[in-house]
């Protein structure tokens, strides 16, 4: 992606199913979980560079003995360095009390581990997940990690602050935790008072009240008002472990079990790599459904909420996820191939004079799509010239036609990565255009066309800045560059760093032609729209920002951004080419969230936020004149 812009966060579960003799024999090694949470954490740090943390909980700790801990950091550093306090805190252990190994602190059966970007622009070690709710009761203990954001914190923290609650954030994730550990308190002081009613008491128990714990019914109670994207996963004290993903199927878990280890994470080829198992062994958490995994160690997955309207993030398959993934791969080179109609009607079918290249580094798989499909075109043409004709070709034609081929250059390199420590604004620019570099000789000049494709365009300020301004020292006839994703038209709410509306160079160009064409007073009735919703229950909001588009095709948006593009003093023919959202349907088959794109939210609470966010636009702009 030219734009950067922050992944969504990622998570990691370890359930050890064995003793730490039996991994100790077989891996060599004793701190196998440890390991794997590790490995698991760090394959994928693509998804969250702004902190990590992670937790491991003892099933056989004695009273007096800790049993859950806890290590986070902060930075794009912050897996090393969690993982070195935790070597560190083991080793000093080790050598003060020369402690057996599963006396160690962080030597468990049972790890979560969490990456995180932030969605709400709140920062801090107090934001870093796992989060941990302390009690003197095992089964009491909650530790909560995730990759989610939900539309409707107000609503769930009013309902907490009714039944007497007085959480001390209002993030998401502090809510939760209180929601879900609020839950957890009441159904061990019910069965409490249930067996105690019966003669238990003492060790017997607190050992029945830990096998009866119910997180299923916990999380079904919980999420019933939850309204986003996620996939949250938690441990209690006593053993107890869960994964859920919401209804929608908006954000990703996978999971792998065998008779030695469970395994959850947020992408399927880290898994597949880590473990060394076949791609049809890992299986991904359905909408709704939660893994939760017993003390004892058994494994069941259950309903927990459901919806007809499943919409997995099809961002995810376009940028976020790894292309790696055998049905990602598959699906980005369908992306790139059903571009390629709409390439060849924008170069005038001319592949003879045109040169085809990528945007390092996410675009490259669907550009692999784009070359194939380029090259049928071309083999039919070949066909033709030497089919369609009722004279003999001569073998010089014949070599000259099959001689043919697409061509492909490397084109732009990125070089550096900007460094924004300079303060004024044209410096700032002219270093910015020094990000990418250029292949020189591999264009013709005034004569051949380049066409670069990209995964998407959100902002188009490195195209600009950048990419265009650089290939433009190529003296091409004309530049196209080619987005795998249609228009990004409206904001995320789901867990993805893109929340205003002017961060998007489609909503600004469809903003310049409502002016242009003297249409201004849609965008006020638009705001007049919004704010008479405000304060509805998100069950009734309609989004009325896709009036902002109404009156035009996606072509004369293309066409707009194609100018809002152009380097200042650049004479070139530039052009831009967007996937439309009929073929990025047909490329990613069972993954419908395209809310990006048309503004078609899953969720309710989805309408009210890019409402709201067009609001805060209208204000910022409108009302400072």
């Amino acid at each position: 992606m030219s734009d950067p812009i922050k992944h969504e966060c990622g998570i990691a579960l370890v359930r050890l199913l064995k003793p730490f003799e039996y991994y100790h024999q077989k891996y060599g090694t004793a701190v196998y979980g440890l390991n794997t949470l590790y490995l698991l954490m760090e394959k994928q740090h693509n998804r969250g560079q702004e902190g990590a943390g992670m937790a491991c909980v003892k099933l056989n700790a004695q009273p007096g003995e800790e049993y859950i801990f806890r290590e986070r950091a902060l930075g794009n550093g912050a897996i090393s360095e969690v993982f070195d306090r935790v070597n560190q805190q083991m080793t000093l252990q080790q050598a003060d009390g020369q402690l057996a190994l599963e006396k160690l602190p962080f030597i468990g059966e049972l790890y979560l581990g969490h990456l995180r970007y932030s969605t709400t622009g709140k920062s801090g070690l107090s934001y870093v997940h796992p989060f941990l709710r302390r009690n003197n009761w095992r089964s009491r203990n909650l530790c909560l990690a995730g990759n989610f954001n939900l539309t409707n914190v107000d609503e769930i923290l009013a309902d907490i602050v009714a039944k007497g609650q007085h959480p001390r954030h209002n993030a998401d994730t502090f809510i939760i935790l209180e929601q879900i550990g609020y839950l957890l308190d009441r159904q061990v002081e019910k069965l409490y008072e249930q067996y105690s009613a019966l003669g238990l008491s003492g060790t017997e128990l607190n050992r029945i009240i830990e096998e009866k714990l119910d997180l299923e019914t916990i999380l079904r109670t919980a999420s019933g008002k939850w309204d986003g994207g996620f996939v949250i996963g938690g441990l209690t004290g006593s053993g107890d472990a869960f994964v859920f993903r919401d209804k929608w199927g908006i954000r990703p878990a996978f999971y792998y079990a065998d008779e030695e280890i469970i395994v959850v994470a947020s992408e399927r080829p880290v898994i597949q790599t880590i473990l060394n198992v076949r791609t049809e062994q890992v299986r991904e958490l359905e909408a709704g459904q939660g893994l939760i995994i017993k003390k004892s160690g058994e494994m069941k997955l259950s309903r927990i909420a459901s919806t007809e309207k499943i919409t997995p993030c099809s961002f995810e398959r376009i940028y976020f996820s790894r292309g790696s993934d055998r049905d990602i791969y598959q699906e980005r080179k369908m992306l790139g191939n059903l571009l390629t109609d709409q390439i060849l009607k924008s170069v005038g079918y001319d592949t003879d004079n045109t040169v085809f290249s990528f945007i390092p580094n996410t675009a490259e798989i669907a550009y692999y799509g784009m070359l194939e499909g380029l090259d049928d075109y071309l083999n039919s043409r070949k066909s033709v010239e030497l089919l369609g004709t009722t004279d003999n070709v001569s073998s010089d034609r014949a070599d000259q036609i099959l001689s043919r081929r697409i061509r492909t250059e490397k084109l732009a390199i990125k070089d550096i990565k900007l460094r924004t420590f300079i303060a004024e604004n044209n410096s700032r620019n002219d270093l910015a255009t020094h990000v990418y570099d250029i292949t020189y000789g591999t264009i013709v000049e005034g004569v051949d066309n380049i066409v670069v494709i990209d995964d998407s365009i959100v902002r188009g300020t490195t195209l600009k800045q950048s990419i265009i301004k650089i290939l433009s020292r190529l003296n091409p006839k004309k530049i196209v560059v080619v987005s795998s994703s249609p228009q990004i038209r409206y904001p995320d709410c789901y867990g993805i760093d893109m929340s205003r509306m002017e961060e998007f160079i489609a909503f600004n160009a469809a903003i310049e032609l409502l002016k242009e064409k003297g249409q201004e007073k849609i965008i006020e009735e638009v705001y007049r729209k919004c704010k008479e919703q405000q304060g509805r229950p998100k069950e009734e909001i309609i989004n009325y920002v896709k009036e902002i588009y109404a009156p035009f095709t996606d072509d004369d948006i293309s066409a707009r951004i194609a100018e809002m593009v152009r380097p200042q003093g650049s004479h070139i023919e530039i052009e831009i080419v967007y996937q439309t959202i009929k073929n990025l349907h047909r490329a990613c088959e069972g993954h419908a969230g395209d809310w990006y794109f048309s503004g078609n939210y899953p969720t309710p609470g989805g309408n009210r936020l890019v409402n709201n966010a067009f609001i805060h636009y209208y204000e910022n702009i409108y009302t400072k004149k």
